[in-house]
Protein backbone atom coordinates (compact mmCIF):
# COMPACT_ATOMS: atom_id res chain seq x y z
CA UNK A 1 0.00 0.00 0.00
CA UNK A 2 1.55 3.19 -0.83
CA UNK A 3 1.71 5.99 1.87
CA UNK A 4 -0.30 9.22 1.48
CA UNK A 5 3.25 10.98 0.23
CA UNK A 6 3.45 8.75 -2.45
CA UNK A 7 0.15 8.99 -3.50
CA UNK A 8 0.73 13.13 -3.54
CA UNK A 9 3.92 12.72 -5.43
CA UNK A 10 1.99 10.32 -7.98
CA UNK A 11 -0.49 13.52 -8.60
CA UNK A 12 2.60 15.01 -9.62
CA UNK A 13 1.84 18.74 -8.44
CA UNK A 14 4.83 20.14 -10.57
CA UNK A 15 2.30 20.03 -13.51
CA UNK A 16 -1.05 21.48 -11.46
CA UNK A 17 0.26 25.27 -12.51
CA UNK A 18 -0.69 23.44 -15.78
CA UNK A 19 -4.39 23.80 -14.60
CA UNK A 20 -4.31 26.75 -13.24
CA UNK A 21 -3.32 28.75 -15.05
CA UNK A 22 -5.56 28.90 -18.34
CA UNK A 23 -8.51 29.68 -15.34
CA UNK A 24 -6.75 32.40 -14.38
CA UNK A 25 -6.04 34.43 -17.54
CA UNK A 26 -9.96 32.91 -18.37
CA UNK A 27 -10.84 34.94 -15.50
CA UNK A 28 -9.55 37.92 -15.89
CA UNK A 29 -10.55 37.68 -19.87
CA UNK A 30 -14.07 37.32 -18.31
CA UNK A 31 -13.43 40.38 -15.43
CA UNK A 32 -12.38 42.60 -18.24
CA UNK A 33 -15.47 42.30 -19.99
CA UNK A 34 -17.00 43.41 -16.40
CA UNK A 35 -18.42 39.62 -16.09
CA UNK A 36 -16.41 38.29 -13.28
CA UNK A 37 -18.09 35.81 -11.31
CA UNK A 38 -16.22 34.38 -8.61
CA UNK A 39 -18.22 31.16 -7.83
CA UNK A 40 -17.90 29.92 -11.72
CA UNK A 41 -14.41 30.85 -11.38
CA UNK A 42 -14.01 28.23 -8.06
CA UNK A 43 -15.57 25.32 -10.08
CA UNK A 44 -13.75 25.95 -12.82
CA UNK A 45 -10.69 26.01 -11.19
CA UNK A 46 -11.59 22.83 -9.05
CA UNK A 47 -12.48 20.92 -13.14
CA UNK A 48 -9.25 21.88 -13.89
CA UNK A 49 -7.41 20.62 -11.28
CA UNK A 50 -9.16 17.41 -10.86
CA UNK A 51 -9.24 16.84 -14.56
CA UNK A 52 -4.97 17.10 -14.24
CA UNK A 53 -4.86 14.77 -11.43
CA UNK A 54 -6.80 12.40 -13.11
CA UNK A 55 -5.03 12.65 -16.37
CA UNK A 56 -1.85 12.03 -13.81
CA UNK A 57 -2.68 9.06 -12.46
CA UNK A 58 -4.44 7.57 -15.83
CA UNK A 59 -1.50 8.00 -17.14
CA UNK A 60 0.86 6.21 -14.21
CA UNK A 61 -1.32 3.50 -14.31
CA UNK A 62 -1.33 3.04 -18.37
CA UNK A 63 2.57 3.60 -18.11
CA UNK A 64 2.86 1.26 -15.20
CA UNK A 65 1.08 -2.26 -17.10
CA UNK A 66 2.74 -1.32 -20.07
CA UNK A 67 6.25 -1.47 -18.60
CA UNK A 68 6.72 2.24 -20.12
CA UNK A 69 8.02 3.72 -16.85
CA UNK A 70 9.98 0.45 -15.87
CA UNK A 71 13.68 2.28 -16.57
CA UNK A 72 12.47 6.02 -15.88
CA UNK A 73 14.25 8.43 -14.97
CA UNK A 74 12.03 11.04 -12.77
CA UNK A 75 9.89 11.80 -10.00
CA UNK A 76 8.26 8.36 -8.36
CA UNK A 77 5.62 6.50 -10.66
CA UNK A 78 2.99 4.17 -8.28
CA UNK A 79 2.40 1.34 -10.81
CA UNK A 80 6.21 1.51 -12.32
CA UNK A 81 7.86 1.14 -9.00
CA UNK A 82 5.67 -1.29 -7.26
CA UNK A 83 4.87 1.67 -4.75
CA UNK A 84 0.83 0.99 -5.06
CA UNK A 85 -1.36 -2.16 -7.30
CA UNK A 86 -2.72 -0.82 -10.47
CA UNK A 87 -6.22 -1.11 -9.52
CA UNK A 88 -5.74 0.96 -7.08
CA UNK A 89 -4.60 4.04 -9.31
CA UNK A 90 -6.53 3.09 -12.19
CA UNK A 91 -9.62 3.76 -9.54
CA UNK A 92 -7.90 7.07 -8.13
CA UNK A 93 -7.98 7.92 -11.65
CA UNK A 94 -11.55 7.61 -12.08
CA UNK A 95 -12.12 8.93 -9.31
CA UNK A 96 -10.27 12.29 -9.55
CA UNK A 97 -12.53 12.11 -13.29
CA UNK A 98 -15.78 11.71 -11.33
CA UNK A 99 -14.98 14.44 -8.88
CA UNK A 100 -14.34 16.68 -11.22
CA UNK A 101 -17.49 16.01 -13.30
CA UNK A 102 -19.59 17.03 -10.88
CA UNK A 103 -18.11 20.19 -9.93
CA UNK A 104 -18.40 20.48 -13.84
CA UNK A 105 -22.48 19.67 -13.63
CA UNK A 106 -22.87 22.12 -10.59
CA UNK A 107 -20.69 24.98 -13.07
CA UNK A 108 -23.25 23.66 -16.08
CA UNK A 109 -26.21 24.41 -13.66
CA UNK A 110 -25.59 28.08 -12.83
CA UNK A 111 -24.62 28.77 -16.33
CA UNK A 112 -27.25 27.06 -18.18
CA UNK A 113 -24.79 25.85 -20.52
CA UNK A 114 -25.97 22.26 -21.15
CA UNK A 115 -24.13 21.70 -24.39
CA UNK A 116 -21.09 22.06 -22.17
CA UNK A 117 -21.65 18.72 -21.01
CA UNK A 118 -20.32 17.70 -24.01
CA UNK A 119 -17.10 19.61 -23.63
CA UNK A 120 -16.88 18.02 -20.37
CA UNK A 121 -17.25 14.02 -21.59
CA UNK A 122 -14.62 14.80 -24.32
CA UNK A 123 -12.41 15.69 -21.60
CA UNK A 124 -13.08 13.10 -19.43
CA UNK A 125 -12.39 10.99 -22.58
CA UNK A 126 -8.98 12.80 -23.71
CA UNK A 127 -7.75 12.63 -20.55
CA UNK A 128 -7.83 8.75 -20.26
CA UNK A 129 -7.27 8.22 -23.77
CA UNK A 130 -3.46 10.20 -23.66
CA UNK A 131 -1.97 6.72 -22.59
CA UNK A 132 -5.19 4.48 -22.07
CA UNK A 133 -6.82 1.78 -23.87
CA UNK A 134 -5.96 0.19 -27.18
CA UNK A 135 -4.62 3.25 -29.32
CA UNK A 136 -3.18 5.67 -27.16
CA UNK A 137 -2.97 8.86 -28.51
CA UNK A 138 0.19 9.49 -26.54
CA UNK A 139 1.72 7.08 -28.31
CA UNK A 140 1.20 8.55 -31.51
CA UNK A 141 2.59 11.39 -30.43
CA UNK A 142 -0.53 13.39 -30.45
CA UNK A 143 -0.42 14.16 -26.97
CA UNK A 144 0.84 17.78 -27.19
CA UNK A 145 -2.04 18.68 -29.89
CA UNK A 146 -4.86 17.42 -27.33
CA UNK A 147 -2.78 19.43 -24.63
CA UNK A 148 -2.39 22.65 -26.19
CA UNK A 149 -6.34 22.18 -27.62
CA UNK A 150 -7.88 21.24 -23.67
CA UNK A 151 -5.33 22.88 -21.18
CA UNK A 152 -4.92 25.83 -23.64
CA UNK A 153 -8.06 26.70 -25.78
CA UNK A 154 -10.65 24.60 -24.15
CA UNK A 155 -9.82 25.42 -20.48
CA UNK A 156 -9.14 29.24 -20.97
CA UNK A 157 -11.86 29.91 -23.15
CA UNK A 158 -14.39 27.63 -21.35
CA UNK A 159 -13.69 29.69 -18.24
CA UNK A 160 -14.39 32.95 -19.81
CA UNK A 161 -17.78 31.52 -21.29
CA UNK A 162 -19.06 30.43 -18.56
CA UNK A 163 -18.90 33.81 -16.68
CA UNK A 164 -18.88 36.58 -19.88
CA UNK A 165 -20.92 34.18 -21.74
CA UNK A 166 -18.93 35.20 -24.80
CA UNK A 167 -15.41 35.66 -25.56
CA UNK A 168 -13.07 38.38 -26.08
CA UNK A 169 -9.40 38.63 -28.16
CA UNK A 170 -7.45 38.93 -24.53
CA UNK A 171 -8.90 35.36 -23.81
CA UNK A 172 -7.92 33.70 -27.25
CA UNK A 173 -4.48 35.14 -27.21
CA UNK A 174 -4.27 34.06 -23.31
CA UNK A 175 -5.68 30.92 -23.94
CA UNK A 176 -3.06 30.38 -26.84
CA UNK A 177 -0.33 30.95 -25.04
CA UNK A 178 -1.17 29.22 -21.84
CA UNK A 179 -1.45 26.04 -24.36
CA UNK A 180 2.07 26.62 -25.43
CA UNK A 181 3.62 26.96 -22.52
CA UNK A 182 1.53 23.98 -21.39
CA UNK A 183 3.08 21.89 -24.38
CA UNK A 184 6.30 23.11 -23.29
CA UNK A 185 6.48 21.04 -20.38
CA UNK A 186 5.30 18.17 -21.73
CA UNK A 187 7.80 18.58 -24.30
CA UNK A 188 10.20 18.47 -21.78
CA UNK A 189 8.86 15.63 -19.87
CA UNK A 190 9.26 13.43 -22.90
CA UNK A 191 12.72 14.82 -24.12
CA UNK A 192 13.80 13.42 -20.80
CA UNK A 193 12.13 9.96 -21.51
CA UNK A 194 13.22 9.88 -25.08
CA UNK A 195 15.65 6.82 -24.30
CA UNK A 196 13.14 4.83 -22.47
CA UNK A 197 10.26 5.67 -24.40
CA UNK A 198 12.02 4.75 -27.80
CA UNK A 199 12.21 1.19 -26.30
CA UNK A 200 8.59 1.17 -25.21
CA UNK A 201 7.40 1.68 -28.45
CA UNK A 202 6.17 4.77 -27.01
CA UNK A 203 6.00 7.87 -30.32
CA UNK A 204 5.87 10.93 -28.47
CA UNK A 205 6.48 13.93 -30.83
CA UNK A 206 9.94 14.56 -28.87
CA UNK A 207 10.01 11.12 -30.19
CA UNK A 208 9.48 11.66 -33.95
CA UNK A 209 11.30 15.10 -33.68
CA UNK A 210 14.50 13.59 -32.21
CA UNK A 211 16.34 15.22 -29.27
CA UNK A 212 17.83 18.35 -30.77
CA UNK A 213 15.08 19.35 -32.69
CA UNK A 214 12.60 18.34 -29.32
CA UNK A 215 14.77 20.57 -26.96
CA UNK A 216 14.52 23.39 -29.82
CA UNK A 217 11.28 23.15 -29.80
CA UNK A 218 10.64 23.79 -26.09
CA UNK A 219 12.61 27.16 -26.96
CA UNK A 220 9.84 28.12 -29.24
CA UNK A 221 6.78 27.61 -27.70
CA UNK A 222 7.95 29.78 -24.54
CA UNK A 223 9.33 32.26 -27.09
CA UNK A 224 5.81 32.13 -29.04
CA UNK A 225 3.51 32.80 -26.31
CA UNK A 226 5.49 35.12 -24.39
CA UNK A 227 5.81 37.70 -27.49
CA UNK A 228 2.08 36.65 -28.11
CA UNK A 229 1.19 39.69 -26.34
CA UNK A 230 2.65 42.28 -27.90
CA UNK A 231 -0.72 42.10 -30.11
CA UNK A 232 -2.50 43.35 -27.40
CA UNK A 233 -0.50 45.42 -26.48
CA UNK A 234 -1.69 49.04 -29.28
CA UNK A 235 -5.05 48.88 -27.19
CA UNK A 236 -3.74 47.44 -23.62
CA UNK A 237 -0.09 48.70 -23.00
CA UNK A 238 -0.29 47.56 -19.50
CA UNK A 239 0.16 43.90 -21.11
CA UNK A 240 3.46 44.15 -21.83
CA UNK A 241 4.66 43.30 -18.35
CA UNK A 242 4.39 39.72 -19.67
CA UNK A 243 7.97 40.29 -21.38
CA UNK A 244 9.18 40.32 -17.55
CA UNK A 245 9.49 36.29 -17.56
CA UNK A 246 11.71 36.80 -20.48
CA UNK A 247 14.96 36.25 -17.88
CA UNK A 248 13.42 33.68 -15.94
CA UNK A 249 12.48 31.91 -19.33
CA UNK A 250 16.40 32.09 -20.20
CA UNK A 251 17.51 29.06 -17.59
CA UNK A 252 15.55 26.20 -18.19
CA UNK A 253 15.70 27.52 -21.95
CA UNK A 254 19.34 27.08 -21.60
CA UNK A 255 18.87 23.70 -19.54
CA UNK A 256 16.59 22.24 -22.48
CA UNK A 257 19.38 23.30 -24.86
CA UNK A 258 22.75 22.40 -23.17
CA UNK A 259 22.06 19.90 -20.65
CA UNK A 260 22.56 16.37 -21.72
CA UNK A 261 22.65 14.26 -18.84
CA UNK A 262 18.31 13.28 -18.45
CA UNK A 263 18.45 14.40 -14.64
CA UNK A 264 19.96 17.40 -14.98
CA UNK A 265 16.35 18.32 -17.36
CA UNK A 266 14.22 17.14 -13.95
CA UNK A 267 14.32 20.84 -12.40
CA UNK A 268 13.11 22.29 -15.96
CA UNK A 269 9.54 20.76 -15.32
CA UNK A 270 9.57 22.79 -12.04
CA UNK A 271 10.89 26.10 -13.44
CA UNK A 272 8.32 26.04 -16.74
CA UNK A 273 5.22 25.04 -14.00
CA UNK A 274 6.29 28.42 -12.75
CA UNK A 275 6.36 30.01 -15.92
CA UNK A 276 2.98 28.93 -16.88
CA UNK A 277 1.73 30.49 -13.54
CA UNK A 278 4.18 33.63 -13.64
CA UNK A 279 2.27 34.11 -17.05
CA UNK A 280 -0.90 33.98 -16.20
CA UNK A 281 -0.92 36.17 -13.11
CA UNK A 282 1.29 38.64 -15.24
CA UNK A 283 -1.18 38.27 -18.32
CA UNK A 284 -4.27 38.70 -15.57
CA UNK A 285 -2.35 41.35 -13.82
CA UNK A 286 -1.99 43.23 -17.29
CA UNK A 287 -5.85 43.05 -18.23
CA UNK A 288 -6.92 44.02 -14.80
CA UNK A 289 -4.56 47.25 -15.48
CA UNK A 290 -5.64 47.84 -18.93
CA UNK A 291 -8.87 47.43 -17.53
CA UNK A 292 -10.94 51.13 -17.91
CA UNK A 293 -8.25 52.53 -19.89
Amino acid sequence: MATAAQWIQGARLRTLPAAIAPVLIGTAAAFEMDAFRPLNAILAALVALLLQIGVNYANDYSDGVRGTDENRVGPLRLVGSGAARPEQVKYAAFGAFAVAMLFGLALIIITQTWWLLLVGVGCVMAAWGYTGGKNPYGYMGLGDVFVFVFFGLVATLGTTYTQAGQLSLPAVIGSIGTGLIACALLMANNVRDIPSDIQAGKRTLAVRLGDKHARESYVLMLAVAILLVVILAPTRPWMLIVLLLIPASLMPAWLMINGRKRKTLIPVLKQTGLINLGYAALFSLGLVLSHGQ
